[in-house]
């Protein structure tokens, strides 16, 4: 965040709340364990709802921003 952000802890501890975070190791291991299970023979096309060329991204963030999309994947090669 480019600010400082209060957090109500009353909040999270009242309410049995939990907060939870990433960073970059956790993406690698992300990566490694989607590549394993395609591997194995996930077939991720149900998710896929868009396939655009790069050139269209902006298609691809409105159909993201408006709730009717699944994945999005911009291809470089067409």
């Amino acid at each position: 965040p480019s600010e400082e952000i209060s957090i109500d802890w009353n909040t999270f501890v009242f309410n049995m709340l939990t907060i939870q975070g990433t960073y970059g190791g956790e993406m690698y291991e992300t990566w490694y364990k989607m590549t394993v299970m395609l591997q194995s023979g996930l077939d991720i096309s149900p998710v896929i709802t868009h396939r655009l060329n790069y050139r269209d991204f902006e298609d691809g963030f409105h159909a993201m921003q408006s709730g009717q999309s699944g994945k999005v994947i911009l291809d470089w090669k067409s």
